[in-house]
Formats: C-alpha cells, sequence, structure tokens
C-alpha cells in the first residue's frame, strides 16, 4: 500500500526514511528518563480495572464523535462512520474479553454504551448492516 503522506512513505522509499514522528524529533531532553520513570510508578499503582475502564470510556467518547452524536455547530463534520465502526468494534472486543476480569458492576454500563452506540451507528447508516454483521456484533451478537 502506497500513501503519500509524510509518516507513511511509499514502498518506493527506503526504510532509513521511514520512522513515526509524535511531536519530537532528536535526542530525548535531559531528564525525560526520570520522567518515565516516575510515570511507571505512577501506572503501576493504577488497578487493572481502571486501566480497562478508562481505556473504554475512551473508545466510547470516540465512537460517539464519530457516529454523529457530538454536540456543537461542526458535530455533523465530525461524523466518520468508517472510523466509528472500528472504534465500536474494538470496544466490543474489549468489553466482551474483560467482563470476566473486571465484574458485572464495571461490565454492565459498558455493554449498555457499547449496545448504545451500536444502535446510533445503525441509526447513522445510509445503508444498514444485516443484523449481527454491523460493528462489533461478531462479538455481542445481534443488536436489537
Amino acid at each position: 500500500m502506497t500513501s503519500t503522506s509524510p509518516n507513511h512513505p511509499s514502498s518506493a522509499d527506503s526504510d532509513d526514511e521511514h520512522r513515526h514522528s509524535f511531536g519530537t524529533d532528536g535526542p530525548a531532553p535531559a531528564g525525560a528518563f526520570e520522567d518515565v520513570t516516575g510515570q511507571l510508578r505512577d501506572i503501576a499503582e493504577v488497578a487493572a480495572v481502571e486501566v480497562i475502564t478508562t481505556t473504554a470510556v475512551h473508545l466510547m467518547s470516540a465512537a460517539a464523535v464519530k457516529v454523529g452524536l457530538a454536540e456543537g455547530p461542526d458535530a455533523s463534520e465530525l461524523t466518520d462512520l468508517d472510523e466509528a465502526r472500528k472504534l465500536i468494534t474494538a470496544l466490543a472486543g474489549l468489553v466482551t474479553a474483560a467482563a470476566p476480569e473486571i465484574g458485572s458492576q464495571h461490565a454492565g454500563p459498558l455493554r449498555d454504551g457499547l449496545r448504545s452506540l451500536q444502535l446510533a451507528f445503525r441509526e447513522a447508516s445510509l445503508i444498514p448492516d444485516e443484523p449481527g454483521k454491523g460493528p462489533g456484533e461478531k462479538y455481542t451478537g445481534p443488536v436489537n
């Protein structure tokens, strides 16, 4: 696959020129390793349930925007059903896989939010998916 994006060089480019950038160029600033060590200590103190639920909420929020549930004058410009499908499917996989580990008190509200997003996606789609073929339905089963 080829692309003209600066972060996705075409296959004709050499591997030496291919690199991913996350806002920094060059060596890490002094003290960066100490900051990372502190962050690792901080994340080690967070319970797995909190990491899982926080991740699910981030996926839900992003999917809600992409499915067209955002508020504001530019909400329709932010709608992207292809991206929403990916986010909802990832959320469904996470919630389904994590449910036995995080317990029903956490999984229940996540499942409710997931179902709402799946229904919103179906409503926003010009051509509805067949039952069981919508985003995340391979993990959750058909949503009505």
